[in-house]
């Protein structure tokens, strides 16, 4: 069932209150209003808008553990510029519960950003069809996004637009690789710079380094390879790498067939289960860090920050704050570097398989928002010219300078934000506000002619310390991506990426889904930490209860709703 509350709907809603509190006499407050003009498409606050302060409260479900509550120096701007203030709350534990706890309490944030859960708070009637407030009050938006705009429609059913999405930018292209296999740079250099190329590539090197730097230098033990399976990081370290390694490109949970877009719940490719045999052997063989599984994020992280850790397999936005901790105290040769590792030689890395614009994830007003238009000025004003530059250069004069028409960075503040850049962030703000606010993505140019990212190729550069520059040289790159396959080696997924697919709060697939993972996310680690003498039994028994489960329904499902975006998209 719809449950779609749009803007002009809230009003209604609102201006009968007005009038039955006045016919009663009561004395009941009503929302906010704001009556000023839209603002000008590329520009900042035009002056009809309402400055008055105006503290908005903001949920996450990601976490940001840099947050300043705006008093960074890109936040006060964004203030002095929209009169607004976040107030934030950004998940700990586990997110999914914790939206759902949101959802179906009726106290709704006024800004939601609920990723693959935004499905609970449109169930809920919890937020607003963005489509009218977009066309009225947001003409920097409606520009940045352009045609792309139709990819925010939640579904053939429910076109409206309930999220912005705000977690891939527009007209993004990678110029660096953040994923796929990660070793210590003083790994490859001791060993001559080996070829990194299959999982055997990869697990000699390790066991090569570790027998001869058995630990560090203060005797603790060195550690092969560990994994992030703390809650949802599961996906990221552990189950996501096995299709993408195994040819398949980052759907999921699903693999979908290109040409009869048939979807099969991923783990049961044949290949996968000799990806996670790998693993298990991995584990036998004592390169597997045994606290993978029982670890949480935070103590991941101070391993990683500890130098002790040769191998990954990670993005680097999850592992960032340990290496940023290395890079601090000058350990660069402890930093890692990106491999494309597939099983064997035979398959592909598909770390760049293409997906267009992605649409999904991003912002949502709640429906209990006190004032939609002013909120929906504050993401205008991020979405314009001046605030995409706000928002990745930070201020001029202080965090960057543009000479000769070029913006740069100053060399100190270049230093900084690469090795101490934690710190950085925190006090300068730069790169807090992209997942809250529409943006492009890398290799966009604005009408100066200048990147609105700082993320392009001579940046990239410019940005590598030495070491990295010395182990990138050795491999003939110029940056970790030229090691990969590149984009036009696959063709573009016409269903983008099956993850970010909403799926109706009423589906049975909610059901299935869980229930699979529940199985995955016990299966998984008991199959990798076994004996390798039981691995092929305790898989059967993994596949046996995935069937038990609905596992062909819930791929048939999937099936559906991939091909409902198919055509959606066209």
């Amino acid at each position: 069932m719809l449950r779609r509350r749009t803007w002009s709907g809230l009003m209604v809603s609102v201006i009968l209150g007005g009038v039955l509190a006045g016919c009663s006499g009561g004395n009941g407050n009503t929302p906010a209003t704001n009556n000023g003009n839209a603002t000008e498409a590329n520009g900042g606050s035009s002056s009809g808008e309402n400055m008055q302060p105006l503290t908005l409260s903001f949920y996450s479900e990601d976490p940001n553990p840099n947050w300043s509550n705006m008093e960074d120096e890109v936040g006060q701007v964004i203030t002095e510029k929209t009169g607004i203030t976040l107030d934030a709350e950004f998940a700990v534990g586990d997110p999914v519960q914790k939206s759902a706890l949101i959802a179906a309490s009726g106290d709704y944030p006024d800004l939601i950003s609920a990723k693959g859960s935004i499905n609970k708070f449109v169930d809920a009637g919890a937020v607003l069809d963005l489509t009218e407030l977009i066309d009225e009050h947001a003409p920097n938006i409606k520009k940045l996004y352009g045609e792309e705009l139709k990819r925010a429609r939640y579904s053939s059913e429910d076109p409206a637009i309930y999220a912005l999405p705000t977690y891939s930018g527009v007209g993004h292209t990678s110029f660096n690789a953040g994923g796929g296999f990660e070793l210590q740079h003083r790994v490859v250099k001791e060993l001559g710079y080996p070829e990194i190329r299959t999982v055997k590539d990869f697990e000699n090197a390790i066991k090569t380094y570790l027998e001869k730097h058995k630990a560090d230098e203060n005797g603790v033990p060195n550690i092969g390879l560990t994994l992030n399976a703390d809650d949802w990081r599961m996906y990221i370290s552990v189950t996501d790498p096995a299709p993408m390694a195994t040819g398949a490109p980052g759907d999921g949970e699903y693999f979908i067939d290109f040409e009869t877009q048939d979807v099969t719940y991923h783990f049961r490719r044949p290949v996968e289960k000799e990806y996670f045999r790998w693993l298990n052997h991995m584990n036998a063989e004592g390169l597997l860090d045994r606290e993978s599984f029982v670890q949480k994020y935070d103590q991941y992280k101070a391993k990683v920050a500890s130098g002790r850790v040769l191998g990954l397999i990670d993005q680097d936005w999850n592992y960032g704050d340990g290496e940023k901790a290395l890079k601090a105290e000058g350990k660069f040769d402890q930093g890692y570097g990106h491999y494309p590792v597939t099983l064997s030689e035979e398959y592909k890395d598909t770390s760049f398989w293409p997906t267009g614009f992605l649409g999904g994830y991003g912002i949502a007003i709640s429906a209990t928002n006190p004032d939609p238009v002013r909120t929906i000025q504050f993401l205008d004003y991020l979405a314009s010219d001046e605030g995409q530059v706000l928002m990745n250069w930070g201020i001029e004069g202080k965090h960057y300078e543009v000479v000769d028409g070029k913006r740069t960075i100053p060399q100190e503040v270049n230093d900084r934000k690469i090795n101490d850049a934690a710190s950085f962030q925190k006090q300068t703000g730069i790169g807090h506000y992209l997942n809250l606010a529409p943006h492009y993505g890398d290799g966009v140019k604005d009408p100066s002619g200048n990147y609105y990212t700082t993320q392009f190729p001579e940046q990239i550069v410019k940005d590598f310390n030495e070491v990295e520059k010395e182990v990138l040289t050795a491999y003939k790159a110029t940056t970790w991506k030229d090691l990969f396959p590149k984009e036009d080696e696959f063709p573009v997924r016409p269903w983008g990426a099956a993850w970010n697919i909403p799926v109706p709060g009423d589906s049975e697939i909610v059901i299935l889904d869980e229930k699979l993972k529940t199985i995955t996310w016990k299966r998984i680690p008991e199959v990798i930490l076994s004996n390798p003498a039981d691995f092929d039994k305790l898989w059967a028994d993994y596949m046996a209860e995935l069937e038990d489960a609905g596992v062909e329904k819930a791929e048939e499902l999937r099936k559906e709703l991939v091909q409902e975006r198919v055509e959606m998209w066209k």
